[in-house]
């Protein structure tokens, strides 16, 4: 093969596999808006710092979380509790139920699911759970400390794990001591796309930097390869850099948007990146970005054509809401 030749080769493959300029969704052209999230309104709290029980420690802290609608039209809660007396990674499950989204102060439900080791499962180390619905079932995503794993429901209320053939919980991971965990679904045509966070396999630990990934299913069991869709935050280094990713996609605008958590609590931020392309919000490339919010954790809510956005209270206390808007950038 002449050097012209191998050189045209190389640099489709470079193209192709997303090395380079990654391949845009069918609607590239038409992301071109300006439109980014903007808080509108007070916040109110729907849940606090709740009792436990024997487990309960005066260091225990509600995180990320999942909140959806049930079957019968009541508003579900679950966060992950960290630094509880669970022992092993501290952390378990608490619910809370609400009669409308709009409703303070939710009503507790205890502690909703605690890992199973038996499954492979880490001790206290149930993390960032996430619930959709499909065909009359709920699917909710969650991580075990190394892998991510998933549960159902008829009723969006009580969940079942999913234990597949090796007895196991875990449907995938990237790789021991990369930590995948707080993964969210979004369906993308007749697809639905995984986005999780891990650290990067590609260094040693004490250069580990904080990465979303996302993988593809077309029927949420059976996941393809994993693909990095973001890295990079000039907010914030490490391997903690790139949290709970979210990603909404905006008719209005053709566009999709990356939420990512940088820091948690009092000095709160989550970076915001648009993008035509689901499968690419930048590798260390700042063009996508384009809103910075103060909210740790957030989750997008649409209902009844209205946006709200959920996210750890500063105080890591509780979970409030307000509401949102898509505004022009500027404004």
């Amino acid at each position: 093969m002449s050097l012209k030749n191998t050189l045209v080769l190389y640099f489709a493959v470079f193209i192709l596999t997303g090395m380079g300029h990654p391949l845009l969704g069918a609607d590239a052209k038409d992301c071109k808006s300006n439109l980014v999230p903007r808080i509108e309104g007070p916040w109110w709290q729907v849940a606090g710092n709740p009792d436990l029980g024997d487990i309960t420690s005066p260091k225990q802290e509600p995180v990320d979380f999942a909140v959806w609608q049930a079957a019968d039209g009541t508003w579900q809660l679950w966060s992950c509790i960290r630094n509880t007396n669970c022992g092993g990674h501290t952390r378990v499950f608490h619910g809370w139920e609400g009669r409308n989204l709009t409703d303070k102060n939710w009503k507790p439900l205890g502690i909703m699911m605690e890992a199973k080791p038996e499954l492979g499962e880490s001790l206290g180390g149930l993390q960032a759970p996430y619930v959709i619905r499909r065909d009359g079932k709920y699917y909710m995503f969650y991580g075990d400390w190394c892998n991510i794993c998933l549960a159902t429901s008829r009723d969006g209320k009580k969940f079942h794990r999913q234990i597949l053939d090796n007895g196991k919980t875990g449907m995938f991971n990237e790789g021991k001591g990369e930590l995948a965990r707080d993964p969210m679904v979004l369906q993308v045509g007749d697809k639905y796309h995984c986005y999780y966070t891990a650290h990067s396999s590609n260094s040693p630990p004490k250069n580990h930097r904080g990465v979303n990934y996302c993988r593809i299913s077309s029927d949420l069991r059976n996941w393809g390869s994993s693909k990095i869709v973001a890295e990079g935050s000039a907010y914030k280094k490490g391997p903690y850099s790139a949290e709970c990713p979210h990603v909404v996609y905006h008719p209005e605008s053709k566009c999709y948007f990356l939420f990512n958590t940088q820091v948690y609590g009092e000095g709160r931020h989550s970076t915001v990146y648009r993008s035509a392309d689901p499968l690419y919000f930048g590798i260390n490339d700042k063009q996508f970005e384009v809103a910075t919010l103060p909210v740790a954790a957030p989750e997008i809510i649409l209902h009844d054509g209205k946006y709200y956005i959920a996210s750890l209270m500063p105080t890591l206390k509780g979970i409030h809401i307000a509401r949102l808007k898509w505004v022009a950038k500027g404004d």
